[in-house]
């Protein structure tokens, strides 16, 4: 099996276990909001639970695996497996030491972090952030470790336990909202707790296929392997790098905290809602083709790098592009249906569908630089990405800060997605000259045609919206009748012409899909 077919073949495993934790994440949030609706107790929670969410992103997700996996193939090609595992229970253990002082720190210093983060919160609402923060700050350290097991296991060729693991979060989130928050006082504290039994659950489902690999975690490992200093060198200049869409996501969530109540939940229900394509496609494809790209920059055989880099961005755009159309062109219905309940109303659908609309034209951008990021980490050059980053979240702050005025909350959204357009392009232009050269025409062709064709499906769905116009006061079966037929319309419409046009990605998508 070439290197293409091992991402296809992984991006097929990693995106349909994060489709299931998708669709139960849209549970998950349709439960919150039909129990706290959009106002003191969901602006509080989203906030304190952003705080170790982006934890995660900066010291894991965005950075830990990424900065990991290319030191963790370079010691099995080079020094065999037994020096590799040695690294990895070496990383464990000290990664959960360094955790256990990190979640300290977040429990001491809640108040001080709470004001940064959500200047604008003051009284009751900023007391219960705090306490919810504290709380839930503990998640890091399980989630953390989730994030190197991940490494670890993909680095090996098993991806499916760690794009489940977020299956546990949500299902256990669901069930605090149910079955812990009606007993308690101030209810919000079930949901709470319900993100921390979330975390043990996530990383106990490791455990099992890290020992089935032979890992042997407790077998003798030194506490500081000489490899994890390259690891940490990779690390620390990309906690910015990485994570530039979340940090970006959390300036916009400290300057909604200063407009309207509800601001920063209708943000946050819309970016869920990005976050559904982003994570089943776009960041499945970029998990799946770092070991690839990770072990062809080993071999110095930077032509099949080039390669399967291409292969991956045209990949991304082709599910992508038609994806943002698409949630354009519905975002009302789509919120509508999943949110519009209980305590959520039509002002508060209305709210976040606009937020959505901004966030939704820069899909296409969050998506690809997860790709390029991936590809500079696979070549273990952190310092590009952070450089870039740094660029990317001042335009961001500044955009924000001039949008929030005329355009309000949708103002911020449209500033994330500027933010992350300035970045692509940015890191593109440097792994032009890192590689000496790209055939962005091979890109700039295929997209087109992507375009081309997701044009068509959004003109599609805005006649069949003019047709069947959506019926936000009737049944809800009406409601979700009326969604899922469009979308059915659309992908049915784009799968055409993707299939008149001859394209090589509709090809290695349907033989993925086919293969899942």
């Amino acid at each position: 099996m070439d290197e293409k077919q091992n991402v296809s073949r992984a991006a097929g495993v990693i995106g349909l276990a994060t489709l299931i934790s998708r669709i139960l994440g849209f549970v998950r949030d349709m439960v919150i909001a039909w129990f706290f609706g959009a106002g003191r107790l969901s602006d509080a929670f989203f906030v304190a639970f952003r705080i170790p969410n982006l934890l995660r992103r900066l010291f894991a997700e965005g950075t830990l695996s990424m900065a990991f996996v290319p030191v963790f193939t370079e010691q099995m090609s080079r020094h065999g497996r037994e020096e590799a595992f040695a690294l990895a229970r070496s990383a464990l253990r000290m990664l959960s030491i360094v955790l256990a002082g990190i979640s300290i720190a977040g429990i001491a210093g809640a108040p001080w972090i709470v004001t940064v983060v959500a200047p604008g919160f003051t009284g009751a609402k900023f007391a219960l952030t705090v306490t919810l923060t504290r709380v839930m700050f503990p998640y890091i350290i399980c989630i953390c470790l989730v994030a190197l097991c991940m490494g670890i296991l993909n680095a090996l060729g098993h991806f499916a336990a760690p794009a489940l693991a977020p299956v546990f979060l949500n299902l256990a989130m669901i069930g605090s909202v149910l079955f812990i928050a009606p007993h308690l006082d101030t209810p919000v504290f079930g949901l709470a707790i319900g993100v921390l039994v979330g975390g043990v659950l996530q990383l106990a489902l490791q455990v099992p296929f890290l020992i089935r690999k032979g890992i042997g975690i407790r077998k003798k490992a030194p506490l500081w392997h000489p490899a994890l200093k390259r690891v940490a060198l990779l690390m620390g200049p990309a906690v910015f790098g990485a994570a530039v869409y979340q940090v970006n996501i959390l300036v916009g969530t400290l300057l909604a905290s200063l407009l309207a109540e509800g601001s920063v939940s209708y943000l946050y229900y819309a970016d869920r809602l990005v976050q559904f394509p982003l994570g089943i496609f776009a960041i499945s494809t970029a998990v799946a083709v770092l070991p690839s790209l990770s072990r062809q920059a080993a071999a110095n055989d930077f032509n099949a790098l080039e390669d399967t880099f291409l292969y991956a961005m045209n990949l991304t755009f082709f599910i992508t592009i038609p994806a943002m159309a698409g949630l354009i062109v519905m975002r009302e219905p789509i919120v509508g249906l999943l949110f519009m309940r209980g305590e959520f109303d039509l002002q508060s659908m209305q709210m976040t569908a606009y937020a959505l609309f901004y966030y939704s034209v820069g899909l296409w951008a969050f998506s690809s630089v997860r790709i390029v990021v991936s590809t500079f980490y696979a070549l273990q050059d952190t310092k590009t990405p952070v450089k870039m980053a740094t660029y990317s979240i001042i335009a961001n702050i500044a955009l924000g800060v001039i949008l929030m005025g005329p355009l309000g909350h949708g103002g911020l959204a449209l500033a994330t997605s500027l933010g992350s357009m300035l970045n692509f392009l940015l890191l593109s232009a440097v792994l032009q000259k890192r590689l000496g050269g790209l055939r962005w025409k091979k890109i700039v062709v295929s997209t087109g045609k992507t375009m081309i064709n997701s044009i068509i499906m959004g003109l599609g769905l805005v006649g069949w919206l003019a047709l069947f116009p959506p019926d936000y006061a009737g049944a809800e079966l009406h409601l979700l009748a009326n969604v899922f037929a469009a979308v059915i319309a659309g992908i049915i419409i784009y799968g055409v012409c993707a299939a008149i046009l001859q394209r090589d990605e509709f090809k290695a998508f349907f033989s993925t899909v086919k293969r899942h």
